[in-house]
């Protein structure tokens, strides 16, 4: 099984348009796909910086003397690239979501196919977990969840049952969550609703529309003049953030403009958004959700 196999590896590199002296940052490591593939055009004198939170990345390090792992959440991506002495490059890229070997291997609680304990954390030091999620945060907490990260309508009927069910027993394993929930799964939908449910639960636990928000708002100062930005999102929460935030500098409201209607944005589109071809789906279907959306510094 590979670790993890890189979804648009040619477009989302290409989207970086890479020198051969420059400094790039894939601030989604993982299985090290994006990254080999940066390294790969990247001359002699050229650099590349990887962050990945999961030790279980740490295992796909690549010996190259270009090459530095940073084994920290990318929310914190300007701090470590100054600690590092990169206080300019000229491209970073990001893969959001979940890695083919999170979802494989059952006992970090990713996946709805395998029975597990209630986990879902990214950085296994984090504190907070699925189980946590679903044991003590009350029952409106447990709809916000639901509702926001998930887009479920039947969220507040979902949140009693989960509240009713613990009153009886701590709900620890994905068996026990599909069993409180198993009214609200249509047989017809039954797969596409525990998805949005593991959606909300894993977004909430790994605070992942905050982190994508504090990553984004860093990329301009980051960034230098004509650096590129290459950004996969998996699911409409993700991408409408990416979408907004490139279009105009906010992920809500608008921008100020002057007299003549003018406004300043940090980023500049570049061409449209891209999606995989249906080979790759037929190849890899966990890349059909998949947007990928390019921007430079102006």
């Amino acid at each position: 099984m590979d670790y993890h196999n890189p979804v648009l590896l040619k477009e989302t590199v290409d989207g970086l348009a890479i020198k051969p002296s420059g400094i790039y940052v894939d601030v989604t490591f993982g299985g090290g796909g994006h990254s080999k593939e940066i390294l790969k055009r990247l001359g002699p004198e050229g650099k590349l910086f990887a962050f990945d939170q999961d030790k279980d990345a740490l295992l796909n390090t690549i010996d190259d003397s270009r090459f530095t792992l940073i084994n920290e959440n990318f929310r914190h991506v300007k701090r470590f690239l100054r600690f590092y002495g990169a206080k300019e490059v000229d491209g970073v890229l990001a893969d959001f979501g979940v890695s083919s070997h999170q979802f494989d291997v059952a006992e970090r609680g990713f996946s709805t196919r395998f029975e597990a304990d209630l986990d879902m954390r990214m950085n296994q030091d984090d504190k907070i977990s699925a189980y946590h999620v679903v044991n003590e945060y009350d029952e409106e907490q447990i709809k916000r969840v639901l509702l926001q990260y998930g887009e479920l309508r039947q969220a507040p009927a979902m949140a009693k049952a989960i509240v009713d069910e613990r009153k009886n027993a701590v709900i620890k394993t994905s068996e026990h969550l599909k069993k409180t929930l198993n009214r609200f799964l249509n047989h017809k939908r039954e797969n596409k609703v525990l998805a949005q449910i593991y959606q909300a639960i894993r977004i909430e636990v790994n605070q992942e529309i905050e982190v994508l928000k504090e990553f984004l708002q860093q990329t301009p100062e980051v960034l230098k003049k004509g650096g590129r930005l290459s950004v996969i999102s998996y699911h409409s929460l993700e991408d409408r953030l990416v979408k907004r935030f490139i279009r105009n500098g906010l992920f809500e409201g608008e921008p100020e403009r002057d007299v003549f209607g003018r406004y300043e944005v940090p980023l500049k589109k570049v061409g449209n958004l891209i999606v995989p071809t249906a080979a790759e789906i037929s190849a890899n279907n966990r890349a059909r959700s998949a947007k990928l959306r390019i921007a430079k510094k102006l």
